[in-house]
């Protein structure tokens, strides 16, 4: 049985191999459909050159401002350090577009550069890696708006905050892996009444962007890992903080 299974698996990969050989043609077709139904107006790809804009500045606000926010409110690393710590593995991240491959080296960083307890780490980031992926909730929404805008779409604010829960939710169960958010957009596109095929329009430009979400989620996952070991070093620490404010100095400032 194991060894019909070890076949079976290398078939399976073999088949993903010649997939992804093709894939570029494929790619190339569908786009080059996609200019010919717009008449082959090249305003679509200054729309496509906004969108890589947008999410690039979206992710770059999770990464420089987002979390820098967390580590300095609730933990005692400072920003140099930890940006220091977790680099090794953001590149390797951002070279394999795969937040499971950069997983030993980000437990080993976490642990010997930003003195993260060996068993937070080993429980906090394994988790991380398959829940946590705020980068790719980000490039789901993003991406979402950004096709529904080509087609003339408009939603509601009760559909947007919906695509955003869906997006986010969603996001939870997307394969660490290279390209893994794709199948999981597909979805998400279908669920609001968006064609699949729609999504040839950002397929020719993904790679890249795909690689910068995975190094959010990479670093999301170190930030996760910092703030639950500072909670497990320093106990309620950050419930008496958040008692303090709410409660004695909202006397204080309500007295003057």
């Amino acid at each position: 049985m194991l060894d019909l299974v070890d076949s079976l698996n290398e078939i399976i990969l073999k088949i993903i191999h010649y997939i992804m050989l093709f894939a570029p043609f494929g790619v190339f077709a569908l786009m080059a459909d996609l200019v010919v139904g717009f008449g082959g107006e090249t305003a679509i790809f200054g729309a496509l050159g906004m969108y890589i804009l947008t999410l690039v500045l979206a992710l770059g606000v999770l990464v420089f401002l987002f979390y820098p926010g967390l580590l300095v409110l609730f933990t005692r690393i400072s920003l140099r350090r930890f940006f220091k710590g977790v680099a090794p593995a953001q590149l390797l991240a951002f070279l394999t577009s795969s937040s499971a491959a950069a997983l030993p080296v980000t437990m080993e960083q976490v642990v010997d550069e930003l003195g993260v307890s060996p068993d937070t780490a080993s429980f906090v980031l394994p988790v991380g890696v398959t829940i946590n992926m705020d980068g790719t909730s980000c490039y789901q929404t993003v991406a979402v708006f950004f096709i529904a805008q080509v087609l003339g779409l408009e939603f509601s604010l009760s559909q947007i905050l919906a695509i955003v829960l869906m997006t986010t939710v969603s996001s939870i169960g997307t394969p660490a892996i290279p390209g893994g958010s794709i199948v999981i957009l597909m979805m998400v596109l279908g669920s609001v009444g968006i064609p699949a095929e729609w999504l040839a329009l950002i397929l020719g430009v993904d790679r890249p962007l795909d690689m910068m979400r995975t190094v959010v989620n990479v670093t999301g996952d170190t930030v996760v890992a910092s703030l639950v070991d500072e909670g497990e070093k320093n106990g309620c620490r950050w419930v008496e903080w958040i008692f303090k404010v709410l409660l004695v100095d909202s006397r204080r400032w309500f007295s003057n």
